[in-house]
């Protein structure tokens, strides 16, 4: 190392409190403590964590309020991708650690530190996600995980910590919660097998609403500008329909899917506004785009939140993806109408200048204005050409068609 300066990425939780008395006496080194927001935290936590780090003995502490760059850089993205991995998970808590440890990186820079230090241990995904922007981007700054190099267990971090005079309530909670504006992931015993499942109490947001509502998100160029004809920031249109949906226990479900470390892993999570808010533009780009455009929106979808997924955001493609949706959508601009009830919602209708459904050329199955009946018989003929050929030089029948 350089100098004895680390920079430690801090939540205030006990992994993360027992890496600065740590780092301090046992390395002897002067740790600098950061606290990146990324929707999770109020002001009157950050203000608590900030507190916790200072008695905990860091040298300096800073909190980093990062929504904006979350939203412009990642999750505007998920949303032009109705990225849902696994037709399931909208990434909740994955997607911002990459935004999480590009803000850690900065800090490092900015007060030299030689090292930086995280509370992952070497179970998770997490570990990778933050450990790859410093192999990449500064790979000259040494990398320490405390939980992961020592690999203690929980009670022997408390024990520490009561051992150097930190008293705090350690209290395990039964359920391991993660919040974030883009969702919450629930982690308890249930998630641990293939059978279990959440009981209601395991959820931090309590179903209070039982009478169904109508609400209505409206859509700029993709991006969503307004809750009920209001004009809001991105931001604040994703606050407000967790808001209005969240308390319906809309949004829950349990995701399954590889792990960058190489197993499967199961975890549950509620994300009610992420899943409305993709359901709901997508909705709308069924409408304004057209038939080549939704294939390869769905191509590089997929492909762009598995990227984000497994820490690889960094890539050079996503960027390149990112160009493409954003050219996608330029027309992907009106309003939509949603149904919410309890633990379930549905996605009406829309309303667009841009609606490719134009009663202008017809109406589906009612009537045509741009052709005529004679045009499909010639249209047909032509499209069952290549078919025919094949057919007819190969000797098959119908029977021998449909027996493949």
């Amino acid at each position: 190392m350089k100098n004895n300066k680390v920079v430690l990425a801090f939540s205030g939780g006990l992994d993360t409190s027992f890496c600065i008395p740590y780092l301090k006496n046992e390395k002897g080194l002067e740790v600098h403590t950061i606290m990146v927001n990324t929707g999770g935290f109020s002001e009157e936590e950050e203000k608590a964590i900030e507190k916790r780090a200072l008695d905990l003995g860091a040298a300096s502490h800073v909190n980093v309020n990062a929504v904006d760059t979350y939203y412009r850089h990642g999750l505007k993205y998920l949303i032009f991708g109705n990225v849902l991995k696994n037709a399931t998970y909208p990434l909740s808590v994955s997607s911002e650690r990459v935004f999480q440890a590009l803000e850690v990186l900065k800090h490092v820079k900015k007060t030299g530190a030689g090292a930086v230090a995280h509370g992952s241990t070497g179970a998770g995904n997490d570990q990778v996600r933050f450990d790859i922007v410093f192999e990449i981007l500064a790979p000259e700054v040494e990398v320490i995980a405390p939980i992961r190099e020592l690999g203690i267990t929980r009670q022997e971090e408390i024990d520490y910590l009561q051992k150097h005079g930190f008293n705090f309530s350690w209290e395990k909670a039964k359920y391991s919660i993660n919040q974030g504006l883009w969702g919450t992931s629930i982690g308890g015993v249930e998630t641990l097998s293939s059978d279990g499942w959440l009981p209601e109490e395991a959820y931090p947001t309590k179903v209070t609403k039982s009478t169904p509502e109508h609400i209505k998100i409206g859509f700029e160029k993709g991006e969503p500008v307004s809750f009920n004809g209001k004009k809001m920031s991105p931001v604040e249109v994703i606050l407000a329909v967790r808001g209005a949906a969240a308390p319906y226990g809309i949004g829950r479900d349990i995701h399954v899917g590889d792990t960058i470390i190489g197993i499967k892993g199961r975890v549950a999570f509620e994300a009610a506004a992420p899943l409305i808010l993709i359901k709901a533009h997508h909705l709308l780009e069924k409408h304004v785009l057209t038939k080549g455009q939704l294939y390869w929106k769905d191509q590089i979808s997929v492909w762009y939140g598995q990227q984000m997924h497994e820490a690889m955001y960094l890539d050079p493609v996503m960027r390149d993806m990112e160009a493409m949706m954003d050219n996608m959508e330029q027309h992907v601009t009106g309003e939509v109408e949603v149904a919410l009830m309890p633990y379930h919602f549905s996605v009406l209708g829309c309303s667009s200048s841009h609606d490719l459904m134009s009663s202008k050329f017809g109406s589906y199955g009612e009537i045509n204005k741009s052709y005529t009946g004679a045009d499909v018989v010639g249209f047909t003929k032509v499209l069952a050409n290549p078919l025919k050929i094949y057919y007819s030089v190969n000797g098959e029948s119908a029977e021998d068609a449909i027996s493949k």
